[in-house]
């Protein structure tokens, strides 16, 4: 595979029985396969320290204004977004395989984010509840109005529906 930010020829490094695709002696990026970088992305993570510090060569100057192709899939263009809801990194991720290219020093920065999942869980959750809670809340007040004016209106039909009725059991009428 090629580097998508260098061109230079990804190599296969082993960590702890998962196998990354770093460049080493290039821009010192790293292909993460689905999901592989959760087995990394916390600083208490032993098996992230090797990869932290991938040989590279300082002369190479990666263009953060270009978008990437993926490495595995060739010719899908990968699309960047923050890997959290902090804001501070920003990653490269393919649509088509769900890999995600780091760029050198990336790891490090989302190592320092948080400590554990949990954590990460709490601050989403946070943010969810400063950005949408007040809209979320009105929903959720609309959508009970709205069910109790259902079953009032339903109840209205106890009354005129024989006692025989079943609801989808008759051939008659519209219920």
């Amino acid at each position: 595979m090629k580097c998508p930010a260098c061109s230079n020829t990804l190599q296969q490094m082993t960590v702890e029985g998962i196998t990354v695709d770093v460049c080493k002696g290039g821009c010192g990026g790293i292909w993460f396969d689905i999901r592989e970088i959760n087995k990394f992305d916390e600083p208490h993570e032993s098996a992230g320290q090797v990869l932290l510090d991938i040989e590279r060569d300082e002369n190479i100057v990666v263009d953060h204004n270009k978008k990437f192709n993926c490495p595995k899939c060739q010719n899908i263009i990968m699309f960047r977004h923050f890997f959290s809801i902090k804001h501070k990194v920003a990653v490269d991720e393919c649509p088509n395989c769900g890999g995600i290219w780091l760029d050198a020093g990336e790891l490090r920065q989302i190592r320092s984010l948080f400590n554990t999942e949990e954590e990460r869980h709490e601050a989403a959750g946070q943010y969810l509840q400063n950005t949408f809670g007040d809209e979320l809340e009105a929903m959720a007040a609309e959508s009970q109005a709205k069910l109790e004016k259902a079953r009032k209106f339903a109840n209205t039909f106890k009354f005129v529906c024989p006692s025989y009725y079943i609801p989808g059991k008759q051939a008659w009428g519209a219920f």
